[in-house]
C-alpha cells in the first residue's frame, strides 16, 4: 500500500515548511519503499510515500489532473476492486486516462461525481483531494475502516496522515494524553473507540465516512452504515449467494502487477483464498500459489489443547498446500525474538499492541516480504459469520460489555489508586459500551434473542475487528507488505449482516453458513475443522522473558509507568501460576503472559513518543 500526509493551513506559508512536510512523509517511508512525492503551495501540502503494485511506471503521487482551468491534487492509500467498471463509465462520459492505475480512476471519479463518488468505490482507501481552485479539502475513508486515517486541528492548521507517527512528526501536534487517552490505553486496550486518536486533539475519521475542509472549517459526513431489515431468502438461496459475493470478492482482490500470495493457516478462512488463488493461477498459467505459514519453535511440545484452541495449526497447513500444490513456506520464530521485537512492534502501531499476537505477525510479514509483495488474508470472516466464543458461550453473550472482555474488572487492581479515581474505569468502559450499543440499528420485529446476537455482531465488526485491521495494516507496513482482505469486502458485510442467527449457526457449528457455502472448494475434513485461532506460543520461556523484562522496566525509576501501574500488585501476579490462570482478558489470546508484554509496549511506547500526561 502506501502512505499518505497533509497540511492545510489559511494562514501561513506553507511553501516555506517544506522540511516539517518532508518530516511527516519519512515518518511512512516503510509503508511506501519504492517512491514518495510532495506537492506544496501556499495553503495546501500533501505528502506520499508509495509501494508499487498497479502500473509502477504511472501512479506518482501526490497526482495532479485538470478540468479547464481547475486543478485537483490527490494523495491515495488504498485499492479500488472496481477499477475497470469505474474507468469504463467515466470514459463514458468524456474523460480520458493516461495511466492503468487507480490512483487516476478515483481521482477522476471525485473530479466527475465530487462528493458522491465514494459510493461507486469497491475497496479499501484512505485519501486527500485538494481542489486548488475552490480551496477545499476532502477526505475519506473505505466503509470497513481497513486503510487507516487520522487528522488534528491546530489554530488555523489541519494536519493529517495514515499513522499518528506522522501527525507527531508536525510539531503542531504533540504526544499528550489525558483521562480519557489513559483510560483507551489501559481499559480498552489494545482496542480503540472508533474515532479517538488516543492523544489528545488527535481524532481518527471514522469507516465509512468522509470529512470536506473549507474555510469554513470541517464537515464530516456519513456515506455508508449497516441497515437492518428482513432476510426474504431461504438456506440454500442464502450460501449461494455467499458463495458467490466472496469468489468474486477474491476475483477482484487477486489482480496484481506484481506476484499474490496467501497466508495459510489451515482454518477455513486461509484455506479457502488459497483455493480461490490457487485456481486463479492454475487458469492464469502463473504457476505454483506461493503460501506461508507461522509456527514458533518447539510449539508442537508445550501445545495443550483448551476451549480457545481445540488443536495445532501444522498438520492443517500441511494437508491444504498438499491438497492444492502450492509453494509453501513455513515461517518458524524463536522464542528470544519474538519478545524481542515487543518494542519495534509498538512503533510500528504507535500504540501498545496485541503484544506476541502482533510481533508475531511482525516478524512473519518480515520473513514474507523478502519474497512477496502483496498477500491475501482471511481476517475478519470471524466478526461477519461468527467465529468466536462470545457468539457461543452463554456467559460472554450475556456480559454487560464488551464480551471479547467480559471482567474489564480484572484490569482495575493493575493501576494505581489515584489513576483510578483520574479516569474512572468501569464507568469509561461502561459509558463506552452503552455508545455502541446506541448506535445498533434495530430490526422491531426480532425476538430478543436474535436482538441480542444483532448486538453482538455489531459490536465485533465496529468495535473489535478494528483492532484486527489495525495489526494487519501496522504490521504489514512496517515492511511494505500489502495484505488484502476479501471478507471484508462491504457488499459481504451488508448482505450477511441481515442473515438470521439461526442460519449463520447452520449445523450449530461456528461460521456453519459459510461452511456450507464453500461446499465443494475445500476437502470435507477442513472443511469442517473446528475453528482454532491465530497460533500464539505455547512455551513457558516466552513467558519467564518478558515476566522478567516486565519486571525490570517496572523497576526502573525512569520508566513513566511507574506513575500509572500499581507494581505491587504487577508483582503479585508475576509470583502466581499464569499458566494455572489463563484468563483471556482481550480476546482469546491474551491473558497472563500477554499482560506484561503489554506493560512492555505499553513503557516503550512511552518513552519513545515522549508521552506526556496531561
Amino acid at each position: 500500500m502506501c502512505g499518505i500526509v497533509g497540511w492545510i493551513d489559511w494562514e501561513q506559508e506553507l511553501s516555506t515548511k517544506s522540511h516539517i512536510l518532508s518530516a511527516m512523509v519519512e515518518t511512512l517511508a516503510a509503508r511506501g519503499p519504492d517512491a514518495q512525492g510532495t506537492y506544496i503551495t501556499t495553503h495546501a501540502a500533501l505528502g506520499h510515500r508509495r509501494l508499487s503494485v498497479i502500473d509502477p511506471a504511472g501512479g506518482a503521487q501526490p497526482m495532479i489532473r485538470f478540468r479547464g482551468e481547475q486543478k485537483f491534487v490527490i494523495t491515495y492509500n488504498g485499492e479500488l476492486y472496481n477499477t475497470p467498471e469505474l474507468k469504463a463509465e467515466l470514459e463514458a462520459r468524456g474523460h480520458r486516462f493516461t495511466t492503468h492505475c487507480d490512483t487516476e480512476v478515483l481521482l477522476v471519479a471525485y473530479i466527475e461525481w465530487g462528493e458522491a463518488c465514494v459510493e461507486k468505490f469497491n475497496g479499501i482507501y484512505a485519501f486527500g483531494i485538494w481542489d486548488e481552485t475552490r480551496q477545499s479539502l476532502f477526505l475519506a475513508r473505505d466503509r470497513i475502516g481497513v486503510k487507516p486515517l487520522f487528522y488534528a486541528e491546530r489554530g488555523s492548521s489541519f494536519i493529517f496522515g495514515s499513522e499518528l507517527k506522522a501527525l507527531l512528526a508536525n510539531p503542531l501536534v504533540q504526544p499528550e494524553i489525558d483521562a480519557e487517552g489513559l483510560a483507551e490505553i489501559f481499559m480498552l486496550g489494545p482496542a480503540r473507540t472508533p474515532g479517538h486518536g488516543i492523544f489528545r486533539g488527535v481524532h481518527e475519521l471514522k469507516p465509512g465516512y468522509s470529512l470536506m475542509y473549507t474555510r469554513q472549517g470541517k464537515v464530516i459526513k456519513r456515506y455508508w452504515a449497516l441497515e437492518s431489515r428482513e432476510h426474504s431468502e431461504d438456506f440454500a438461496a442464502t450460501a449461494a449467494r455467499v458463495r458467490e459475493l466472496l469468489i468474486d470478492a477474491a476475483r477482484r482482490q487477486l489482480v496484481s502487477d506484481v506476484p499474490i500470495c496467501t497466508l495459510l493457516s489451515g482454518g477455513l478462512d486461509s484455506s479457502v483464498l488459497t483455493a480461490l488463488a490457487a485456481k486463479s493461477n492454475e487458469q492464469l498459467g502463473l504457476g505454483s500459489l506461493s503460501t506461508y505459514s507461522v509456527d514458533y519453535v518447539d510449539n508442537d511440545l508445550y501445545f495443550k489443547a483448551n476451549g480457545f484452541q481445540p488443536n495445532a495449526d501444522a498438520p492443517w497447513v500441511t494437508r491444504v498446500s498438499e491438497y492444492f500444490g502450492t509453494n509453501h513456506h513455513n515461517v518458524l520464530l524463536d522464542i528470544p525474538e519474538l519478545a524481542a521485537s515487543l518494542r519495534p512492534a509498538a512503533l510500528a502501531r504507535d500504540l501498545p499492541g496485541m503484544a506476541d499476537i502482533d510481533t508475531s505477525l511482525y516478524l512473519f510479514c518480515r520473513e514474507i516480504k523478502k519474497k512477496a509483495t502483496v498477500a491475501l488474508s482471511g481476517e475478519c470472516a470471524d466478526e461477519i459469520f461468527g467465529g468466536y466464543p462470545w457468539f457461543r458461550r452463554e456467559e460472554m453473550i450475556n456480559a454487560a460489555t464488551f464480551p471479547w472482555s467480559p471482567r474489564p474488572e480484572i484490569r482495575i487492581p493493575w493501576l494505581k489508586p489515584e489513576v483510578r479515581s483520574w479516569i474512572k474505569p468501569e464507568k469509561y468502559v461502561r459509558e463506552r459500551y452503552q455508545e455502541a450499543l446506541d448506535e445498533v440499528p434495530r430490526l422491531p420485529s426480532e425476538e430478543k434473542y436474535s436482538a441480542r446476537m444483532r448486538e453482538i455482531f455489531y459490536l465485533s465488526l465496529t468495535r473489535f475487528m478494528p483492532t484486527l485491521l489495525d495489526r494487519k495494516d501496522r504490521m504489514s507496513m512496517a515492511f511494505g507488505l500489502e495484505i488484502r482482505v476479501p471478507f471484508c469486502d462491504h457488499r459481504i458485510v451488508e448482505y450477511v449482516w441481515n442473515v438470521p442467527w439461526e442460519m449463520k449457526n447452520a449445523q450449530n457449528r461456528e461460521k456453519g453458513l459459510l461452511r456450507y457455502a464453500l461446499d465443494g472448494i475445500l476437502p470435507e475434513d477442513v472443511l469442517w475443522r473446528k475453528k482454532s485461532p491465530y497460533p500464539k506460543t505455547h512455551n513457558p520461556a516466552y513467558t519467564n522473558i518478558v515476566v522478567k523484562d516486565a519486571l525490570e522496566v517496572l523497576s526502573q525509576a525512569s520508566s513513566p509507568l511507574r506513575d500509572l501501574v500499581a507494581i505491587n500488585k504487577v508483582s503479585e501476579i508475576a509470583k502466581g501460576d499464569l499458566a494455572a490462570s489463563n484468563i483471556p482478558w482481550f480476546g482469546q489470546l491474551m491473558s497472563g503472559p500477554q499482560l506484561f508484554a503489554y506493560l512492555i509496549q505499553a513503557d516503550y511506547w512511552m518513552r519513545q513518543y515522549k508521552v506526556q500526561i496531561v
